[in-house]
């Protein structure tokens, strides 16, 4: 079985417009790795130039805030889903 990585609808267009994206178990880093593996282009959306996670993009495994867990290394298990959570700023 597997993990579950949500699209938001923002970044469906780079997903051949899949709402959810399966994955392996194993960590969050692993479920971007095999999603990068399938769908490339989303890697420059979530990660800078530096590789690290954008600074607005806010992950969670289920309801858990991944920056409140083991970050990228936070567990992911069958039948999880991790949320990307791109923050919205204006005025």
């Amino acid at each position: 079985m597997s993990a579950q990585v949500e699209i938001p609808a923002a970044l469906q267009g780079f997903t051949n417009n899949q709402q959810m994206v399966d994955v392996p178990r194993g960590t969050v880093q692993d479920a971007f790795n095999s999603l990068f593996e399938q769908f490339g282009q989303l890697r420059e959306h979530l990660y800078d130039e530096k590789g690290q996670l954008r600074s607005f993009v806010n992950i969670y495994v289920n309801d858990q805030d991944i920056r409140y867990a083991a970050d990228l290394e936070t567990p992911v298990d069958t039948g999880d889903v991790i949320h990307i959570i791109p923050s919205i700023a204006g005025g």
